[in-house]
Order: C-alpha cells, then sequence, then structure tokens
C-alpha cells in the first residue's frame, strides 16, 4: 500500500472507531487522499466565525458562525457492512472486454471486497 492509497471512497458508510466521536455513523462526503483524511457527514463538527464580506453588492456573504465537518484521519474510520464493520481487501476477477472494433479479450479488474464475508463491496 502506498502513502496514498485510501481504501474509503466518497458515498461509504462508515464507523468512528477512535476519537472524540467514536460509534458515530455516517456518509463520506469527502475524501482527501493526499492527507489520507476523510469528511464524515455529522461526525468531527466544529465552528467557524466568519466575518461580513460586503464586496459584490447583494452577493456578499454574511458573517456568524458556521458549523461544518472537519477531516478525520482515515485510519479512525472503518466501512459499515450489514450490522458491523469490517476491513476492506481487494481481489482480481476475470472479465470480458470489448474493443471499439467488436472483438472481445479477457481482462482482469481489481474489485473491493469485505474481509469478514468475503463478499463485492
Amino acid at each position: 500500500m502506498g502513502k496514498n492509497s485510501v481504501n474509503i471512497k466518497k458515498g461509504d458508510t462508515v464507523k468512528v472507531i477512535a476519537g472524540k466521536d467514536k460509534g458515530a455513523e455516517g456518509k463520506v462526503i469527502q475524501v482527501l487522499r493526499e492527507e489520507q483524511r476523510v469528511i464524515v457527514e455529522g461526525v468531527n463538527r466544529i465552528k467557524r466565525h466568519t466575518k461580513v464580506q460586503n464586496q459584490g453588492g447583494r452577493a456578499g456573504t454574511t458573517g456568524g458562525i458556521i458549523t461544518a465537518e472537519a477531516p478525520i484521519h482515515v485510519s479512525n474510520v472503518m466501512l459499515v457492512e450489514g450490522e458491523g464493520v469490517t476491513r476492506i481487501g481487494f481481489r482480481r476477477d476475470e472479465v470480458t472486454k470489448r474493443r471499439p472494433d467488436g472483438s472481445t479479450y479477457s481482462s482482469t479488474r481489481s474489485v473491493r471486497i469485505s474481509r469478514k464475508t468475503g463478499k463485492e463491496i
């Protein structure tokens, strides 16, 4: 596994296994691969104080306190599958692909699998 390899994808449902929000479940909104972090819906919420910006007339933003999700390290979340959580593995499957001219050929495709059940995610 490389430094930038993150097995969690956008749209996955994950459970927080460490930190102040331990036990919380949510959907992954964004994956920050370079920093190895994910932003999970409703988890690690922070308050940010914003200033009033009057540039652009009516298009200016109003000030106040905005609550938003902050990134959480990918090692602190696990993928939810069925009732519990599972680790993620990979399997190479044989597939038949079609060329633009209509001929077919055999190739392999990498799929994510659940380590607990062995099923494709």
